[in-house]
């Protein structure tokens, strides 16, 4: 390395703190300053080996004036990927994050440890991560007090990592759910454990937090949408996703109890899956010629049969066809709600019918019942044809002594009418239906297709994410206390009392029958 020069190395985590040539060049690397940051992997992130490994950073610019080395435990970032692990998105970006910024507001996660901390004989310039970032869970430790005399420890209340950082944004939701109890140092709640989720939705400071959230969203998605509806053909994908993904982490830096990096990997991940093909067909291809359906063929399968790749969004006679830009469904929900509907009643009908005509099927299928004559096949595969519905009634004829079985067997031919009527119009109108998608997508223009594809395509995917971030929000939050209420529901005097009860009925029953054991 030159001077000013910089390089990362990717190791295996123990040559931050074996001993022997390795202790050498460590205490070498830190006390010349050239050892910059220490960043810990996950396991399992590599192939052909499971350990974790690390990254040193080395960089001898200012290496005379460095007083510290900056270490980042990223071993938790990760996810599962078949047998191995890998680094999603938002784990690469807050790494980059935290080493760039030098960010210390999380103290579990990274900070700058000053080399005479490392050079302490305690450490003798090991390098080992858990020795200055304390990153395990907090223990959840059980009360014995709580669990011999009732009552939720304020103690677990107060926890400075799960509840905690609820109270500072919503202080008296607190107050709302819980009560002082019998005695110091321990609290009840307010209200039934089943109440506490919607006491805590329905809340004056749970709402407020909610919509400024919400109004994040919104801001960033006024912001965004002039530079997703401005992508047009030769476009550069890649600048796109980077400027709105940032602008995303960005904006919900500030709001409370949501993790900013969870809604970046939700664009990141809806980027990977949707939104990076459709991107790259629109400046390949433009909005308009983008958003044409294309025809699907059969394709040969492993046994020389012909079969079809892929679901298709509509069908015009006997050819499939598909939209990759804008699927069949965003067409439907915005120019023929009402032909779906219409096409939903008649299904459910359809399907009443069905149901009908199975229950009186079963009802007189006993060799005594009254359509055994007319049914078909055994088990599951039973079934009664209108063919042998008319085969019968003709020849039972007018004959008084089949009066019941002729009414039933009328009743069933009357059921099967509707049923035919019934696939005749639903027949009918997805013919319709599709005829009118099939016109529709020509003559859509690129405003048109712009507003499906930003507004109700990938705007309302990400919208989606950040409620159910939200969602979460609430949830994590009523499971913990749900947990605490739960844990100390039951002291110990109402179980022995239980016990006692429970002991005397059994006493009492083998007495019943005989049984002497004393």
């Amino acid at each position: 390395m030159k001077s000013t020069g910089k390089a990362a190395c990717i190791l295996p985590h123990g040559v931050l703190f074996r001993g022997n040539i390795e202790a050498v060049i460590r205490r070498q690397l830190v006390r010349s300053g050239y050892l910059k940051a220490v960043i810990g992997l996950p396991a399992n992130l590599f192939y052909g080996t499971g350990i974790p490994a690390c990254i040193l950073v080395l960089d001898k610019a200012n290496a005379t004036v460095r007083k510290g080395v900056f270490m980042i435990d990223a071993s938790k970032g990760f996810m599962k990927d078949g047998p191995k692990n890998r680094l999603c998105e938002q784990d690469i970006h807050r790494v980059v994050d935290a080493f760039t910024r030098q960010d210390e507001s999380d103290l579990r996660y990274a900070r700058m440890v000053p080399v005479e901390e490392i050079a302490d004989p305690k450490n003798d310039f090991n390098l080992n991560l858990p020795r200055y970032i304390d990153s395990t869970e907090p223990e959840d430790l059980q009360d014995i007090d709580g669990h011999l005399r009732g009552g939720i420890p304020v103690r677990d209340i107060d926890d400075p990592v799960r509840l905690n950082p609820y109270w500072k944004v919503l202080p008296t939701v607190r107050a709302a759910l819980f009560k002082n109890g019998d005695r110091p140092g321990y609290c009840e709640l307010r209200l039934p454990i089943a109440e506490v989720k919607p006491a805590i939705f329905g809340h004056a400071e749970f709402t407020a937090f909610h919509d400024s959230a919400t109004k994040l969203f919104v801001e960033w998605k006024k912001a965004t949408t002039p530079l997703l509806k401005g992508f047009d053909k030769d476009g550069h994908p890649k600048q796109l996703i980077e400027s709105i993904a940032e602008d995303l982490l960005a904006t919900f830096k500030a709001a409370p109890l949501l993790d900013a990096y969870d809604i970046y990997q939700h664009l990141m991940d809806y980027w990977a899956k949707t939104m990076q093909d459709d991107c790259y067909l629109i400046s390949a291809e433009g909005w308009k010629l983008g958003a044409q359906p294309r025809e699907i063929r059969q394709v040969k399968n492993k046994e020389n049969k012909l079969v079809w790749p892929e679901t298709h969004d509509y069908t015009n006679g006997k050819r499939r066809f598909k939209s990759d830009l804008i699927p069949a469904s965003l067409l439907i929900d915005r120019y023929f709600a009402t032909e779906r509907d219409a096409i939903a009643a008649i299904e459910t009908k359809l399907a009443a019918i069905q149901q009908q005509l199975d229950e009186k099927r079963e009802e007189q299928s006993g060799e005594e019942g009254l359509l055994a004559e007319v049914i078909e096949g055994e088990g599951d595969k039973q079934k009664i044809t209108a063919k042998a519905v008319k085969a019968r009634l003709k020849a039972i004829g007018s004959d008084p002594d089949f009066a019941d079985e002729r009414q039933a067997l009328e009743d069933y031919s009357a059921m099967l009418d509707k049923l035919t009527d019934a696939k005749a119009q639903l027949k009918a109108a997805e013919e319709d239906w599709e005829a009118k998608l099939d016109a529709k997508y020509p003559a859509l223009t690129e405003y048109e297709i712009k507003t499906l594809v930003v507004d109700d395509k990938w705007l309302a995917v990400l919208a989606a994410a950040v409620q159910g971030e939200l969602d979460r929000v609430s949830q994590t939050l009523t499971g913990r206390i749900r947990q605490l209420a739960e844990r100390y529901a039951t002291p110990l005097p109402q179980l022995t009392d239980a016990l006692a009860t429970l002991a005397h009925c059994v006493d009492e029953h083998l007495t019943s029958i005989g049984a002497v054991w004393k």
